[in-house]
């Protein structure tokens, strides 16, 4: 295992990471919170995974380094991840060169482990880039994600890093002023912020270390805002629903009879509102699927979807034979076009085997609804085999 692999497996067990410190330094007790949640990963992980490991190759590559060509063991390589990671090895060279105008011999680190644990127990991470030159220190993170920006100013994230380069590199030279950038190629976002040393270390002392040491014994007060968005207790986090839900008390009056700063107050605050209503409902629901039993809610099966025919041309075929027309101008008319033209009778006798009506969705409905509630074991066991299913198949990999 290499030691980019090795550093970014070794993250995922540290329970104070700085991927997550925006949450942490937020609300400490969610540390604790969320440390035996599941983290099942996803594919858009894996992709960075792959994206950061080309874009260190690619690096090391530019400055003459010894590396191997990872490409063949790159689960997501494409044309758009090559492209980024060469248009990331040529920002770092051209950080380089502006740091050589102040110093003859920078120095860069690429992938390297950094160590901040005299402020933040056990913690460490990974940097992607460290640029070490007489006065500045820079700090690059790599994000490959395009779902959300991410803003270098201020970055709890960053700041970790900038500590952890200081502990590691700071006796080289003398630095005095700390530059961390976000680099976001697929959201055109370069994003920089410059700080002094000095700054970083009071934060460090004050702010980071004692709100370190509450996260790590599981203290301090819940809060909620933006930083639940990942949180793994955030369906059922009661500061978060209480947060929202005082917000809502607002929400269901009528406009007309809010006063101008509690409409400005809900506009500020509405996208979380909306953001918590929705994960509130899909956690009911997830949880319903896997068997829970809520009081006053139940399952029942969803709205069928359309008819389709399982295989066109024999269906073509079959109309043909018959001596009808199957055809609407060149392509085969729709199920219920085709009904029509042939009669009820006659489509069921001649096609009634090429034609599938995928079951419907199960919903999460009030008990007082009139359906019938869902037996799961028999929702299950008519689920069709994706495997059998090619027109499925093809379109879960478009949407995915």
């Amino acid at each position: 295992m290499d030691e980019l692999t090795q550093g970014r497996s070794a993250l995922r067990h540290t329970l104070l990471s700085p991927s997550s410190a925006n949450r942490w330094l937020k609300c400490p007790p969610s540390a604790r919170m969320c440390e035996n949640r599941e983290d099942g990963g996803s594919d858009y992980a894996a992709e960075g995974t792959d994206a950061h490991t080309l874009c260190e190759y690619r690096l090391k590559t530019a400055l003459s380094l010894p590396a191997k060509d990872p490409i063949k063991n790159l689960t997501h390589y494409d044309d758009e991840m090559e492209t980024c990671a060469r248009d990331y090895a040529a920002y770092i060279l051209g950080l380089i060169e502006t740091a050589r105008q102040n110093c003859p011999d920078p120095l860069v680190f690429i992938e390297k482990r950094l160590d901040f644990s005299k402020y933040v127990p056990d913690g460490f991470g990974t940097g992607d880039c460290v640029i070490v030159a007489d006065g500045t220190l820079h700090v690059i993170d790599f994000k490959y994600g395009q779902g959300v920006l991410v803003d270098a100013d201020d970055n709890s994230q960053m700041k970790l890093y900038a500590l952890g380069a200081l502990e590691r590199y700071g006796f080289l030279y003398d630095i005095t002023e700390i530059c961390a950038t976000v680099y976001q190629p697929r959201r055109d976002n370069i994003s920089t912020w410059t700080t002094d040393t000095e700054s970083l270390y009071q934060w460090a002392e004050e702010v980071l270390k004692p709100t370190a040491a509450l996260a790590y014994a599981g203290e301090g007060e819940y809060r909620s805002g933006e930083w639940c968005r990942f949180c793994k207790i955030r369906n059922e986090c009661r500061a978060r629903a209480e947060h929202n839900l005082a917000l809502a008390r607002y929400a269901f009056r009528p406009p007309t009879l809010l006063e101008d700063n509690e409409i400005e107050a809900i506009l500020a605050q509405v996208d979380g509102l909306v953001s918590w209503a929705s994960d509130i409902k899909d956690y009911a629901y997830q949880t319903a699927l896997r068997g829970k039993q809520w009081k006053e809610w139940k399952l029942v099966m969803g709205r069928s979807g359309s008819r389709r025919y399982t295989d066109e041309k024999a269906v073509a075929r079959k109309v043909i034979d018959a001596g009808f027309d199957p055809y609407d101008v060149r392509s085969v008319l729709c199920v219920t076009a085709l009904e029509k033209r042939l009669g009820k009778e006659r489509f069921e006798e001649l096609l009634g085997g090429l034609i599938a009506k995928p079951i419907g969705k199960p919903s999460l409905v009030p008990v007082t609804n009139k359906r019938k509630a869902l037996d799961m074991a028999a929702y299950f066991s008519e689920i069709p085999d994706p495997k059998n299913n090619n027109q499925n198949e093809s379109e879960d990999n478009e949407n995915g």
